[in-house]
C-alpha cells in the first residue's frame, strides 16, 4: 500500500444481505480492489467474531480495519478496538465501513455512501474524524456481567424483541421491510415494561416504557431517526423514551420514527447524558437489549459515553461526515 493509505484489512461477514456477501465475494473483492487498491480481508465466522479478528488484525499492525456487513458487523468490528475496561487497543488506528447488510443505519448515521464501489473509493487518503463511542456493561441471558462496545445506538424495551424477530426470520426483503414488519409482530405481543433509569448518576427513577434508546448516532431499527439531534463527535447521549404505544399509536404516527418528528409527540421525552443506568423494576423480569441490531443480553445494564476515542475514515480530502444538528 502507498504512503497516501492505510495498511488495511476488511472484516466481511459472509452472511450478511441474506448470505449475498460470501456468494458474491469474488465479484465483490474486484470492485474493492478496482476503487480503492489491493488489500486483505478475513470473513467472521460466527456471532461475535468481528471483535476478535479486528483485535487480531491490529496487533499485528494493520493502520485501517474496514467493517463490511450490516450493523451488527460494524459494532462487532468497533468492539474490537477497545478492551474490556475501555482503553483503545492501538490509539492511531482507523475504523473503515463498508455497509453491506441487512441494516444500514450507522451508514445513515455518517452519510457513508450506499454503493459499494463509491464506499471502497471513499476509504482512500488518510483523512479521520475522531468520534465518541458506547461502552456497554451489561447482563447475559445467563446473567454473567459482559462489556461491550458500541458506535450507533444501544436500547432496550421492545427494540431487543425486535431483533429477535429480525435475526430469525429471513432478511430477503431488505432492512428496511425486515425491522418494519418485525416491529409489527412485536407490538403484537409486547407489554410495556417498569425500569428504573438514572442519568448521570442522579436519583433513579421509574419509568414504564416501550422503549429507550440510548444514542451515539441517529438511526435504528431500520431506518428510523430515533434520535435526530444526535452526533457522533459531541461527547453525549441522546436518551429518547418511548412510553407506552399501542398498534394504533404505530400506524397513526409510526412515520414521525422514521422523519424524525416524533419529539414532541406526548409519549416521547429526550435528554442528554454521559451516563445511564437501567434496571427493571421486577428483578425476575427479562428487559431485553438491542445493540446496534443485535441482542447480546438484558438490564441491568449502564451505559457510559467515551468521547472521541475512535478514528472514523472520512472520504478523500477530508469533508466531515454529515450529522444532525
Amino acid at each position: 500500500m502507498s504512503q497516501e493509505t492505510f495498511r488495511t484489512l476488511i472484516v466481511a461477514n459472509p452472511q450478511s444481505a441474506n448470505g449475498a456477501l460470501g456468494r458474491r465475494w469474488d465479484e465483490l473483492q474486484q470492485i474493492i480492489t478496482t476503487n480503492f487498491g489491493a488489500c486483505d480481508h478475513r470473513f467472521t465466522r460466527g456471532p461475535g467474531d468481528g471483535a476478535h479478528v479486528t483485535h487480531e488484525a491490529l496487533a499485528q499492525g494493520y493502520e485501517m480495519i474496514v467493517a463490511m456487513g450490516g450493523d451488527g458487523t460494524i459494532s462487532e468490528v468497533a468492539d474490537g478496538f477497545f478492551t474490556p475496561a475501555g482503553q483503545a487497543i492501538r490509539p492511531d488506528a482507523v475504523l473503515g465501513v463498508l455497509p453491506f447488510g441487512t441494516g444500514g443505519d450507522f451508514r445513515k448515521t455518517i452519510g457513508a455512501p450506499k454503493q459499494l464501489a463509491a464506499g471502497a473509493a471513499a476509504l482512500r487518503g488518510r483523512a479521520t474524524q475522531a468520534i465518541d463511542v458506547g461502552r456497554l456493561t451489561y447482563t447475559t441471558p445467563d446473567e454473567r456481567q459482559r462489556v461491550r462496545h458500541f458506535i450507533n445506538i444501544a436500547s432496550f424495551g421492545i427494540g431487543g424483541l425486535v431483533d429477535r424477530l429480525v435475526n430469525t426470520t429471513t432478511k430477503a426483503f431488505g432492512g428496511t421491510v425486515s425491522f418494519a414488519l418485525a416491529t409489527l409482530r412485536a407490538m403484537a405481543e409486547y407489554v410495556p415494561q417498569q425500569v428504573l433509569l438514572a442519568v448521570d448518576g442522579g436519583r433513579a427513577v421509574e419509568v414504564t416504557i416501550q422503549n429507550i434508546a440510548v444514542a451515539n448516532g441517529r438511526f435504528f431499527g431500520g431506518g428510523m431517526m430515533v434520535a435526530p439531534h444526535a452526533r457522533i463527535d459531541d461527547g453525549q447521549f441522546d436518551v429518547v423514551t418511548l412510553g407506552p404505544m399501542g398498534l394504533s399509536d404505530l400506524l397513526l404516527r409510526g412515520h414521525r420514527l422514521y422523519s424524525g418528528t416524533h419529539l414532541n409527540l406526548r409519549q416521547v421525552e429526550a435528554t442528554r447524558a454521559r451516563f445511564v443506568e437501567a434496571q427493571p423494576v421486577e428483578p425476575d423480569e427479562d428487559v431485553l437489549l438491542d445493540v446496534d441490531g443485535e441482542t447480546p443480553g438484558k438490564l441491568p445494564a449502564s451505559f457510559e459515553l467515551l468521547p472521541g476515542v475512535l478514528r472514523l475514515k472520512l472520504p478523500a480530502g477530508g469533508a466531515a461526515v454529515t450529522r444532525g444538528g
